[in-house]
């Protein structure tokens, strides 16, 4: 199954998804960390497109999506979650699967605990929770805020195999797609991350949407939580906190660190499994 590409209108943006399986199939959302984009999910979703009608967006800000004008307002979870409710609306979704890593665990959540939470069928939390760690953020901050130049491709799949080794072991291929999806020209011709660097200022301009204990409480969608066993940004304590609350979901542990990227066949078919549960719920 090869992918499609498509070019969204929504919010005044232009969102870049990657569809994956026949439209007819059962429609589940996977999204994204903070400085990624919809193309992490390429082996995951090939491989469940057999079954499901898969569409990964990049998130404004991110990838070949647009860049905010306005980023104080429209880099936040809030916005991310009226953006994906458009999508659903441009998609014909009624209820959907979703599946999001860090960031896009963030927006599901806050899709599962707010109006729309009915079109939310099924829930998987990957790597994140309702409550990050202070030294987590500012990791994060780091190298997100200043985005490394590059003068060849190479070079950046270098880096970006070293700074994301905590997403697990991966295929040669996964880093090599990684490295052309994730890097952009600059007017000099070198190269670098694509995103806009102005999409860390949610952990200032809209911070406590990082701390949602009371939202989470009221997701009632099925859930499963998954965490990289080394994970700094979902501490274990955490995770069993979640485990005890609200949709009190499944737990898988990945033996890796922020966030697991699923890639593996194993993997694979663990995702598999838990979406047959819980869609089954």
């Amino acid at each position: 199954m090869t992918p499609r590409f498509s070019f969204v209108p929504v919010m005044d943006h232009e969102i870049h998804v990657t569809e994956w399986g026949d439209p007819t199939g059962k429609p589940l959302v996977m999204w994204h960390g903070l400085a990624r984009t919809g193309r992490d999910f390429d082996e995951l979703a090939h491989a469940l497109s057999d079954e499901y009608f898969v569409i990964c967006p990049d998130t404004i800000g991110r990838g070949l999506s647009s860049w905010s004008k306005n980023p104080e307002a429209e880099y936040s979870v809030e916005y991310y979650a009226g953006i994906a409710t458009d999508l659903m609306d441009h998609y014909g979704f009624d209820r959907t699967a979703w599946l999001g890593t860090s960031l896009g665990g963030l927006i599901g959540m806050r899709l599962a605990s707010g109006p729309q939470a009915d079109r939310i069928s099924a829930l998987i939390i990957n790597d994140i929770g309702p409550e990050i760690p202070d030294d987590a953020i500012q990791r994060i901050i780091t190298y997100v805020s200043d985005p490394p130049v590059f003068a060849h491709v190479s070079e950046a799949e270098t880096w970006l195999r070293a700074v994301y080794r905590p997403f697990g072991p991966a295929p040669d291929t996964y880093w090599n797609r990684m490295a052309r999806t994730s890097v952009r020209r600059l007017e000099d011709g070198g190269l670098t991350l694509h995103y806009d660097p102005k999409i860390t200022i949610q952990f200032t301009a809209s911070r406590d949407e990082l701390t949602t204990w009371d939202r989470y409480a009221r997701i009632k969608a099925p859930c499963h939580l998954i965490r990289g066993k080394d994970s700094d940004v979902l501490p274990a304590e955490v995770a069993e906190l979640m485990q005890q609350r609200g949709p009190k979901p499944g737990y898988a542990e990945f033996d890796c660190g922020h966030a697991p990227s699923m890639v593996n066949d194993a993997d694979v078919e663990t995702v598999r499994g838990i979406l047959s549960t819980l869609t089954q719920t």
